[in-house]
């Protein structure tokens, strides 16, 4: 063991050291290495002169927390304090209050939107934590709502609105405990509150703050450095280092507070009275001057106001608050456009396999009876599971590692016509062939074909205007293979048509029957699009390429058919949305949409989706325009199997204003 870790040994452990080397690029034995210098920020050295801090009179309160607050509808007020003996109090810029809340209450954190304000803060005598929900136009108080107590004391809580208006509470426990919390809709307290997820933080942390714009979680580490997490609720628990102690980065003591200020992280260094301020750029932190502060000893929290030149510090010391106003630039964080959230109507019960296993759906149509219709569903990781339209489990078949399904009907089973679904099973390089009974939807294995793929990967199937149906599976390698799937006397036959290929690894893919054209993803590359008519060997076509609008991985799409047009809809997994794009040339992008949070009905959002099916068939209800059928890689709320969501057309063409 080397100095350098010896050293970090004392504050954290070397396993938390060799983590932390490599995920970030920091070599130990090299503290001044340039894998180092560009992951940790390289600060000016402090200004020579302090700031001068004055202290503020807050009445004899034994505080716990203080932020600014400024309120449009209440100008008066100046800032908000919590204590264990004067409760929650409101207080303009002499400190008189306005308005108290009587209680014993810790740390807090606020969110102001069009109509109403939101405080989360810790209930003392409780032991749980209070949210708060006021009518800013009338200042009147919404019932309280608790979350349920926790098994872990909360050290500290902060808030996090996301761009569908759905606001999180972030619980920062002891020992590394975390959780995310969803509390509030528009600012208003849900009525029961729901657990999101479980979030492992680093041991010794103690306060929080989100970035809204940024979506950016930033926790603190005693002795070790700060922190930032993506935020959403969707999002992989990874970290960046923003700072760390030295010799391995700049912060020279223990950090012990931290505040957003428009598009820069202040952090306040107790131990040696330095605020530090710090610069995303490139999807780097950068360090600017610290500032150095007089006359702090346990700095407890930090709130910063201003415009875009000059800033007024609040620091909570020692149960004593402290303010100052220097002159310090900064540009306001603008939120990333917006993609439109829809919320999901109904979610599937899970795979029964754990981890990344649910893959790939297909929609069958009951015609007889639509609201008997079926999802077929893939566990890649045992077999096909049958799902209705309520999302209950109604079939399992535990028949092997099957990764993409898809469906047509009308197959010739010997003096039979069944509906006919086909998956490739990744176990034996086959096709895996399903009867669906026209009447029941019930499922039922008819057998396997050999291919000659390699790795088979996606498949998707077409009927031509003959009604002959051929299933065309993918090879990781990029191969295609177009197989005539016949049953004669119930044998199954499958016969190589043509095969055809992309440079890369593709997945999803769609067959227009009406056209006989293909859509293929290249999941790194593009969408492309070929006529499956071997006579015309026309060449294949680019309909959208990854850039802008298309993330990838490109992974399950689908073809929605309306009256005079279709439309093709793209996965774009790299940034959790759905690209709608007309299925003619020019390929006109249409828009694109995210699957969110239905609160009423606790159903999580959707993300990672690997594959999706759409279909214009009339199911009754609310899907009688149709329906979006789409895998979700993470399910919340609470935390279990991967599922299956379902999304009504009609909400997808009213968002995207769709013909």
């Amino acid at each position: 063991m080397n100095v350098s870790c010896f050293k970090l040994s004392v504050l954290t452990s070397c396993i938390w050291l060799l983590t932390a080397c490599s995920q970030h690029a920091i070599s130990p034995s090299t503290p001044n290495s340039p894998a180092l210098q560009s992951s940790t920020p390289q600060l000016d050295q402090p200004q020579a002169a302090k700031l001068q801090l004055r202290e503020v009179d807050i009445n004899d309160a034994k505080a716990e927390d203080m932020q600014w607050l400024s309120l449009s509808t209440w100008p008066e007020v100046a800032g908000v304090l919590t204590s264990k003996n004067k409760g929650l109090q409101f207080l303009d810029d002499e400190q008189n209050v306005l308005h108290q809340i009587q209680g014993q209450f810790g740390r807090f954190d606020y969110r102001i939107g069009a109509e109403r304000l939101l405080i989360a803060t810790l209930n003392l005598q409780q032991q749980q934590i209070q949210l708060l929900s006021m009518n800013l136009q009338n200042k009147s108080w919404d019932k309280s709502v608790f979350i349920p107590k926790r098994t872990f004391k909360s050290e500290d809580i902060c808030l996090y609105t996301d761009p569908q208006g759905l606001s999180f509470a972030f619980l920062v426990g002891e020992e590394g405990i975390g959780e995310q919390w969803l509390v509030a809709n528009h600012e208003k307290a849900l009525e029961q509150p729901k657990l999101v997820r479980r979030l492992s933080f680093p041991p010794a942390s103690s306060v929080c703050k989100v970035n809204d714009a940024t979506a950016e979680l930033f926790i603190n580490e005693a002795n070790v450095g700060v922190w930032a997490y993506p935020a959403h609720s969707e999002a992989d628990m990874v970290r960046q280092a923003v700072d760390l102690v030295e010799p391995f980065g700049s912060i020279q003591g223990t950090p012990s507070a931290i505040a957003i200020v428009d598009d820069q992280v202040a952090v306040l260094d107790e131990e040696k009275a330095l605020l530090y301020r710090y610069q995303k750029q490139d999807k780097h932190w950068n360090g600017l001057a610290p500032l150095v502060l007089d006359i702090v000893k346990e700095a407890e929290s930090l709130s910063i106001r201003g415009n875009a030149s000059d800033k007024a510090l609040l620091i909570l010391d020692d149960k004593t608050a402290k303010t100052t106003e220097l002159e310090w630039p900064t540009q306001a964080t603008q939120r990333t456009a917006n993609i439109v959230t829809i919320p999901a109507e109904v979610q599937t019960e899970g795979v029964p396999s754990t981890g990344d296993a649910a893959d790939d759906p297909a929609i069958w149509h009951n015609a007889a009876q639509p609201s008997q219709s079926r999802i077929l569903a893939t566990d890649k990781q045992g077999g096909l599971q049958v799902n209705d339209l309520q999302g209950k489990t109604v079939q399992y078949l535990p028949v092997g590692r099957l990764n993409n399904v898809d469906v047509r009907h009308g197959f010739k089973w010997g003096n039979q016509t069944v509906d006919l679904a086909v998956a490739s099973n990744r176990d034996h390089n086959s096709l895996h062939l399903f009867a669906i009974q026209p009447n029941t939807g019930k499922v039922s294995v008819l057998g396997e074909l050999p291919t000659t793929l390699e790795d088979i990967y996606g498949i998707c199937m077409y009927r031509d205007a003959q009604g002959e149906i051929y299933a065309i599976p993918n090879d990781k390698n990029g191969t295609f293979i177009q197989y005539h799937i016949t049953a004669t006397q119930q044998k199954l036959q499958a016969q190589e048509v043509q095969r055809f290929s992309v440079k890369t690894q593709p997945e999803g893919c769609v067959v227009d029957d009406a056209t006989g054209r293909i859509f293929l993803g290249e999941e790194d590359v593009a969408v492309w699009v070929k006529d499956l008519n071997p006579k015309t060997q026309l060449p294949m076509q680019q309909v959208l390429a990854v850039g802008d609008v298309l993330y990838d991985d490109i992974e399950g799409m689908g073809l929605y058919h309306a009256k005079d047009k279709s439309y093709l809809v793209v996965s774009s997994q790299g940034n959790d949305s759905f690209v709608v794009v007309d299925s003619k040339a020019p390929y006109t992008v249409r828009g694109a949409f995210r699957v969110g949070i239905n609160t009423e009905k606790g159903i999580d959002a959707v993300s990672e989706t690997d594959g999706l099916d759409v279909s214009s068939k009339d199911f009754g209800g609310k899907w009688k325009q149709g329906m979006l059928v789409v895998q979700d890689g993470r399910k919340r709320m609470p935390e279990s199997n991967q599922n299956f969501k379902y999304v009504p057309w009609e909400k997808i063409a009213q968002a995207l204003h769709l013909d």
